[in-house]
Protein backbone atom coordinates (compact mmCIF):
# COMPACT_ATOMS: atom_id res chain seq x y z
CA UNK A 1 0.00 0.00 0.00
CA UNK A 2 0.99 3.59 -0.57
CA UNK A 3 -0.58 6.35 1.49
CA UNK A 4 -0.58 10.00 0.50
CA UNK A 5 -1.94 12.26 3.21
CA UNK A 6 -3.99 14.95 1.49
CA UNK A 7 -5.42 16.27 4.74
CA UNK A 8 -4.45 15.63 8.36
CA UNK A 9 -6.08 18.61 10.05
CA UNK A 10 -8.87 18.99 12.54
CA UNK A 11 -12.22 20.60 11.75
CA UNK A 12 -10.72 24.07 12.15
CA UNK A 13 -7.65 23.81 9.93
CA UNK A 14 -5.22 24.03 12.84
CA UNK A 15 -1.67 24.48 11.61
CA UNK A 16 -2.96 25.41 8.15
CA UNK A 17 -3.83 21.78 7.43
CA UNK A 18 -6.57 20.48 5.17
CA UNK A 19 -9.46 18.43 6.53
CA UNK A 20 -9.02 14.67 6.82
CA UNK A 21 -8.38 12.91 3.52
CA UNK A 22 -6.19 9.82 3.01
CA UNK A 23 -5.34 8.74 -0.56
CA UNK A 24 -4.62 5.01 -0.48
CA UNK A 25 -3.15 3.07 -3.40
CA UNK A 26 -3.56 -0.66 -2.77
CA UNK A 27 -3.04 -3.94 -4.58
CA UNK A 28 -6.73 -3.78 -5.57
CA UNK A 29 -7.19 -0.16 -6.60
CA UNK A 30 -7.28 3.43 -5.41
CA UNK A 31 -9.34 4.34 -2.35
CA UNK A 32 -9.81 7.57 -0.45
CA UNK A 33 -10.58 7.36 3.25
CA UNK A 34 -12.66 10.37 4.33
CA UNK A 35 -13.19 13.42 2.15
CA UNK A 36 -13.49 16.55 4.27
CA UNK A 37 -14.72 19.92 3.09
CA UNK A 38 -11.33 21.03 1.75
CA UNK A 39 -10.37 17.73 0.12
CA UNK A 40 -11.00 18.62 -3.52
CA UNK A 41 -8.64 21.58 -3.10
CA UNK A 42 -6.09 19.28 -1.44
CA UNK A 43 -6.30 16.83 -4.36
CA UNK A 44 -5.65 19.58 -6.87
CA UNK A 45 -2.85 21.10 -4.80
CA UNK A 46 -1.06 17.73 -5.17
CA UNK A 47 -1.94 17.43 -8.89
CA UNK A 48 -3.86 14.22 -8.26
CA UNK A 49 -6.56 13.43 -10.82
CA UNK A 50 -9.79 12.65 -8.92
CA UNK A 51 -10.91 10.42 -11.79
CA UNK A 52 -8.40 7.77 -10.75
CA UNK A 53 -10.26 7.20 -7.48
CA UNK A 54 -12.18 3.92 -7.47
CA UNK A 55 -14.01 4.41 -4.19
CA UNK A 56 -14.35 6.63 -1.14
CA UNK A 57 -14.83 5.22 2.34
CA UNK A 58 -16.18 7.45 5.12
CA UNK A 59 -15.56 6.94 8.83
CA UNK A 60 -18.38 9.26 9.91
CA UNK A 61 -20.62 12.06 8.75
CA UNK A 62 -19.11 15.31 9.98
CA UNK A 63 -18.32 18.03 7.46
CA UNK A 64 -14.57 17.80 7.97
CA UNK A 65 -14.75 14.12 6.98
CA UNK A 66 -17.33 14.02 4.18
CA UNK A 67 -18.23 17.63 3.33
CA UNK A 68 -16.11 17.79 0.17
CA UNK A 69 -18.16 15.17 -1.65
CA UNK A 70 -20.77 17.52 -3.23
CA UNK A 71 -17.91 19.51 -4.75
CA UNK A 72 -16.15 16.37 -5.97
CA UNK A 73 -19.29 15.02 -7.62
CA UNK A 74 -19.89 18.24 -9.53
CA UNK A 75 -16.22 18.59 -10.44
CA UNK A 76 -16.20 15.11 -11.95
CA UNK A 77 -19.51 15.82 -13.71
CA UNK A 78 -18.64 19.16 -15.31
CA UNK A 79 -14.89 19.75 -15.22
CA UNK A 80 -12.93 16.49 -15.25
CA UNK A 81 -15.85 14.68 -16.95
CA UNK A 82 -15.53 11.32 -15.26
CA UNK A 83 -16.87 8.37 -17.23
CA UNK A 84 -16.33 5.33 -15.00
CA UNK A 85 -18.32 4.45 -11.86
CA UNK A 86 -17.57 5.84 -8.41
CA UNK A 87 -18.60 4.06 -5.22
CA UNK A 88 -18.97 5.87 -1.91
CA UNK A 89 -19.29 3.84 1.29
CA UNK A 90 -19.94 4.75 4.90
CA UNK A 91 -22.00 4.00 7.98
CA UNK A 92 -25.80 3.74 7.96
CA UNK A 93 -27.28 7.11 7.06
CA UNK A 94 -24.57 8.03 4.54
CA UNK A 95 -26.87 8.09 1.51
CA UNK A 96 -29.47 10.43 3.01
CA UNK A 97 -26.86 12.77 4.54
CA UNK A 98 -24.92 13.03 1.29
CA UNK A 99 -28.03 13.84 -0.72
CA UNK A 100 -28.98 16.47 1.86
CA UNK A 101 -25.52 18.04 1.67
CA UNK A 102 -25.66 18.17 -2.12
CA UNK A 103 -29.01 19.91 -2.02
CA UNK A 104 -27.93 22.40 0.66
CA UNK A 105 -24.79 23.43 -1.22
CA UNK A 106 -26.13 23.11 -4.79
CA UNK A 107 -29.95 22.99 -4.94
CA UNK A 108 -31.35 20.50 -7.49
CA UNK A 109 -27.87 19.01 -8.03
CA UNK A 110 -29.11 15.53 -7.17
CA UNK A 111 -31.38 15.73 -10.23
CA UNK A 112 -28.43 15.96 -12.61
CA UNK A 113 -28.33 13.61 -15.54
CA UNK A 114 -25.02 12.15 -14.44
CA UNK A 115 -22.41 11.41 -17.11
CA UNK A 116 -21.04 8.64 -14.86
CA UNK A 117 -22.69 6.29 -12.40
CA UNK A 118 -22.13 6.77 -8.71
CA UNK A 119 -23.59 4.81 -5.85
CA UNK A 120 -23.59 4.73 -2.07
CA UNK A 121 -23.00 1.64 0.07
CA UNK A 122 -23.82 1.60 3.76
CA UNK A 123 -21.77 -0.76 5.92
CA UNK A 124 -23.33 -2.57 8.85
CA UNK A 125 -21.26 -1.56 11.86
CA UNK A 126 -19.13 -4.20 13.55
CA UNK A 127 -19.01 -6.73 10.74
CA UNK A 128 -16.72 -7.37 7.78
CA UNK A 129 -17.83 -6.25 4.33
CA UNK A 130 -16.39 -6.33 0.82
CA UNK A 131 -15.63 -3.02 -0.88
CA UNK A 132 -14.14 -3.01 -4.37
CA UNK A 133 -12.10 -6.14 -3.68
CA UNK A 134 -11.03 -5.03 -0.21
CA UNK A 135 -12.08 -6.47 3.12
CA UNK A 136 -13.41 -3.71 5.38
CA UNK A 137 -14.22 -4.09 9.06
CA UNK A 138 -15.76 -1.29 11.10
CA UNK A 139 -16.24 -0.74 14.82
CA UNK A 140 -18.53 1.67 16.64
CA UNK A 141 -16.67 4.48 18.37
CA UNK A 142 -17.66 7.36 20.65
CA UNK A 143 -18.13 10.54 18.61
CA UNK A 144 -21.52 12.17 18.06
CA UNK A 145 -22.22 12.79 14.38
CA UNK A 146 -25.96 12.20 14.09
CA UNK A 147 -25.24 8.69 12.78
CA UNK A 148 -22.83 5.90 13.63
CA UNK A 149 -19.20 6.97 13.88
CA UNK A 150 -16.73 4.24 13.12
CA UNK A 151 -13.15 3.11 13.14
CA UNK A 152 -12.22 1.21 9.98
CA UNK A 153 -9.79 -1.53 9.02
CA UNK A 154 -9.03 -2.10 5.33
CA UNK A 155 -7.17 -5.07 3.85
CA UNK A 156 -6.23 -5.65 0.22
CA UNK A 157 -5.14 -9.23 1.02
CA UNK A 158 -1.52 -8.18 1.47
CA UNK A 159 -1.46 -5.17 3.79
CA UNK A 160 -3.76 -3.64 6.38
CA UNK A 161 -4.56 0.06 6.87
CA UNK A 162 -6.46 0.92 10.04
CA UNK A 163 -7.96 4.21 11.13
CA UNK A 164 -9.62 5.28 14.36
CA UNK A 165 -11.91 7.90 12.85
CA UNK A 166 -12.79 10.57 15.40
CA UNK A 167 -13.46 9.19 18.86
CA UNK A 168 -12.89 9.32 22.55
CA UNK A 169 -10.78 6.39 23.69
CA UNK A 170 -12.72 3.11 23.30
CA UNK A 171 -11.27 -0.35 23.75
CA UNK A 172 -12.59 -1.36 20.31
CA UNK A 173 -9.51 0.42 18.94
CA UNK A 174 -7.29 -2.42 20.15
CA UNK A 175 -8.86 -4.88 17.70
CA UNK A 176 -8.89 -2.34 14.86
CA UNK A 177 -5.17 -1.68 15.35
CA UNK A 178 -3.97 -5.23 16.02
CA UNK A 179 -1.48 -6.37 13.40
CA UNK A 180 -2.17 -3.40 11.10
CA UNK A 181 0.74 -2.30 8.95
CA UNK A 182 -0.29 1.28 9.71
CA UNK A 183 -2.76 2.57 12.29
CA UNK A 184 -3.87 6.18 11.83
CA UNK A 185 -5.02 7.40 15.22
CA UNK A 186 -6.64 10.72 15.99
CA UNK A 187 -5.19 12.57 18.97
CA UNK A 188 -6.96 15.88 19.08
CA UNK A 189 -5.67 17.53 22.24
CA UNK A 190 -2.83 17.29 24.73
CA UNK A 191 -5.07 16.97 27.82
CA UNK A 192 -8.24 18.13 29.49
CA UNK A 193 -11.84 17.73 28.34
CA UNK A 194 -12.15 16.87 24.65
CA UNK A 195 -15.55 15.31 24.19
CA UNK A 196 -15.52 12.81 21.35
CA UNK A 197 -11.74 12.86 20.93
CA UNK A 198 -8.62 11.09 22.18
CA UNK A 199 -6.15 13.14 24.22
CA UNK A 200 -2.41 12.55 24.49
CA UNK A 201 -2.76 12.35 28.26
CA UNK A 202 -4.99 9.27 27.88
CA UNK A 203 -3.30 7.78 24.82
CA UNK A 204 0.13 7.55 26.45
CA UNK A 205 -1.27 4.98 28.89
CA UNK A 206 -2.70 2.85 26.05
CA UNK A 207 0.27 2.72 23.66
CA UNK A 208 1.78 -0.48 25.07
CA UNK A 209 -1.36 -2.42 24.14
CA UNK A 210 -1.74 -1.07 20.61
CA UNK A 211 -0.11 -3.81 18.55
CA UNK A 212 0.18 -2.18 15.14
CA UNK A 213 3.43 -2.20 13.19
CA UNK A 214 3.37 1.58 12.91
CA UNK A 215 1.13 4.21 14.51
CA UNK A 216 0.64 7.68 13.11
CA UNK A 217 -1.19 10.45 14.96
CA UNK A 218 -3.51 12.78 13.06
CA UNK A 219 -6.34 15.33 13.55
CA UNK A 220 -4.34 17.39 16.06
CA UNK A 221 -5.23 20.78 17.50
CA UNK A 222 -2.59 23.41 18.40
CA UNK A 223 -1.87 21.88 21.81
CA UNK A 224 -0.82 18.63 20.11
CA UNK A 225 0.95 20.24 17.19
CA UNK A 226 3.20 21.87 19.80
CA UNK A 227 4.19 18.42 21.13
CA UNK A 228 5.29 16.60 17.98
CA UNK A 229 8.81 16.04 19.33
CA UNK A 230 7.31 14.22 22.29
CA UNK A 231 5.10 12.16 19.99
CA UNK A 232 8.11 11.07 17.95
CA UNK A 233 10.10 10.31 21.12
CA UNK A 234 7.44 7.67 21.88
CA UNK A 235 8.18 5.97 18.57
CA UNK A 236 5.09 7.31 16.80
CA UNK A 237 4.74 9.03 13.44
CA UNK A 238 3.06 12.43 13.16
CA UNK A 239 0.86 13.04 10.13
CA UNK A 240 1.29 16.11 7.97
CA UNK A 241 -0.27 17.14 4.68
CA UNK A 242 1.69 15.85 1.71
CA UNK A 243 3.36 13.00 3.58
CA UNK A 244 3.80 9.77 1.57
CA UNK A 245 4.24 6.41 3.29
CA UNK A 246 4.67 2.99 1.70
CA UNK A 247 3.98 -0.16 3.73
Amino acid sequence: MRLTILGSGDAFGSGGRFNTCFFLETAKGVLVVDFGASSLIALKARNIDPNQIDGILLSHLHGDHFGGLPFLLLDTQFLTQRERPLVIAGPPGTRARLYQACEVFFPLSTLNKWRFSWSVMEFAVGVSSEFLGHSVTTAEVSHFSGASSTAVRISDGEKVFAYSGDTEWVDALYAIAKGADLFMLECYAESGPASGHVTWEILREKLGNLHAHRIMLTHMNPTMLARLDEVRAHGLLAAHDGAILEF
